[in-house]
């Protein structure tokens, strides 16, 4: 199928072949044509999903080992997925903010 421009070129056509080109996710392995990059910390990721961002990308709790998808807490380099988590690892000080 493909749509003609005003000028009269093929708008999908071009479309469909870079949804061809794109990646791999690469933690699935999955060759998805709406596929996303996740540009961090100087690398590039490939994901599918956001599932597979989050289980590759998202860090985890130090204390109870849940995978961190809100903000969190940063306490002395180690990360909580909330100050209860930290409170028990003997962190102290620190306020849920709601």
């Amino acid at each position: 199928m493909t749509v003609d421009s005003p000028a009269g070129r093929s708008v999908l056509r071009p479309l469909a072949r870079r949804l061809r080109c794109m990646a791999r996710c690469e933690v699935c392995g999955n060759d998805y044509g709406m596929s996303f990059e996740v540009h961090a910390q100087g690398a590039v990721h490939v994901f599918d999903c956001f599932s597979c961002a989050i289980h590759r990308m998202a860090p985890i709790c130090e204390h109870c080992r849940s995978r961190i998808i809100g903000q969190g807490v940063e306490a002395s380099g180690h990360w909580y997925c909330g100050t209860h988590c930290a409170r028990a690892e003997g962190e102290a000080g620190l306020v849920d903010h709601v």
